[in-house]
């Protein structure tokens, strides 16, 4: 209990003092998840318009793979993206292993999943008959699919929330793709693991609550918006 309490003291003035350091990781960690939560919303959101709005043979088996997607283990997303970049892979040419980018596009392919899964039931919600009046109205396809959209858009809020929460908090493909280099690649989740492995709890306990602080702020300014537009 102690070793706690002198941990969260310690933590509080790292936090408050400006320590150089953490405040970098943290940096590091929003440029990153933000990077791949918008590019999973630039993929999800038009792949789960689609296929809610869509019916063709498999469209079934598709959907059981997107569903299966937004359960994807990290490490396993780690392992493939690794294999993909790695210097006889089919992308080593890139030469992005190790890098900020290569976290950006393994975070991408966790969040697509999830994204595309909940846009998927948010544009099911929207009636069919909806979209029928729209098209008997007049409007044409890519039209009836906007309108669509602006109709499901708060409960897509979810899936930037789901989104982002999901690749801000993970560590296995982080740790795998990114190598957690001092200055370069480590974000908060894997700098806790490092420095709790090292013993230097109280620097652990200040990126924890700095990861907390992070997910409560962007989840907090997401449901302001969507609660906003309800009433």
């Amino acid at each position: 209990m102690d070793l706690l309490v002198d941990g969260g003291r310690h933590a509080l003035a790292l936090l408050f003092g400006g320590d150089g350091e953490v405040w970098a990781i943290l940096r590091l960690s929003l440029q990153v998840s933000a990077s791949a939560t918008l590019i999973s919303l630039l993929i999800g959101i038009p792949a789960g318009a689609a296929l809610a709005l869509s019916r063709f043979p498999g469209r079934g088996l598709v959907v059981s793979a997107v569903n299966t997607g937004m359960g994807l283990p990290p490490v396993v997303v780690g392992l493939f993206v690794t294999l993909l970049l790695w210097r006889s892979g089919p992308l080593g040419g890139w030469e992005i292993l190790y890098t900020p980018a290569a976290i950006v596009i393994a975070q991408a392919v966790i969040a697509s999943p999830i994204v595309t899964g909940i846009t998927l039931a948010a544009v099911g919600q929207v009636p069919r008959d909806f979209r029928l009046q729209l098209l008997a109205l007049g409007a044409s396809r890519p039209q009836m699919v906007w309108m669509v959209l602006r109709e499901a858009r708060l409960p897509m809020l979810a899936a930037v929330m789901a989104g982002f929460g999901g690749i801000i908090s993970e560590i296995g493909a982080s740790m795998m793709v990114g190598g957690n280099i001092k200055g370069q690649t480590r974000t908060l989740t894997t700098a806790m693991v490092l420095e709790t492995g090292k013993g230097n709890f109280d620097v652990a306990i200040a990126l924890s609550l700095l990861l907390l602080l992070l997910i409560f702020l962007v989840n907090w300014a997401l449901t302001a918006i969507q609660q906003r537009h309800i009433r």
